[in-house]
């Protein structure tokens, strides 16, 4: 497993790594964000979002469970699915829903709160812990498929010191 651990000490350094997430997202990628209500999981969401095209609000889908925004890559249009998996009594839910088949290898799907819905949610090619570090938020981003590594490996980021 390849794994980078940054500390960002801001929203602005959040919003960069963001960006720079949204460089290498490929048709198909599956990330599960991980960490406490109120570290950053939907910050980063909304600036992965936002680097990757979409102009619009992006909002927690806390209530809705899901929020869908189209976005151009790599010259063809694919569907982002946001997940959050708070509100979501056991695993089975997320199967009624019908959201499993989403994951169908050419949508990204970014999954706040994954633990929700294992052991039926399908894994993650990148798994990201948010926890709250003093002012700002530490981010350990881990590799677990042959796509997470080739993101990684593309990740070209640097947070402020």
């Amino acid at each position: 497993m390849q794994a980078r651990l940054y500390h960002l000490h801001d929203e602005a350094g959040t919003t960069a790594l963001g960006a720079a997430l949204a460089r290498v997202l490929i048709p198909g990628l599956c990330l599960h964000l991980n960490g406490t209500l109120g570290a950053g999981k939907t910050a980063l969401t909304r600036a992965i979002l936002h680097a990757a095209g979409h102009t619009g609000r992006v909002k927690s889908p806390t209530y809705n469970l899901v929020e869908i925004y189209p976005l151009q890559l790599e010259g063809e249009t694919i569907s982002l699915f946001h997940f959050d998996l708070y509100r979501m009594q056991n695993p089975e839910e997320f199967m009624e829903a019908g959201f499993r088949e989403h994951f169908d290898g050419h949508n990204i799907c970014i999954v706040e709160w994954p633990e929700k819905g294992e052991p039926l949610l399908p894994a993650a090619d990148l798994n990201l812990a948010l926890t709250l570090a003093g002012d700002g938020r530490e981010v350990k981003l881990a590799a677990l498929s042959v796509q997470g590594h080739q993101c990684l490996a593309r990740l070209k980021f640097a947070p402020n010191l």
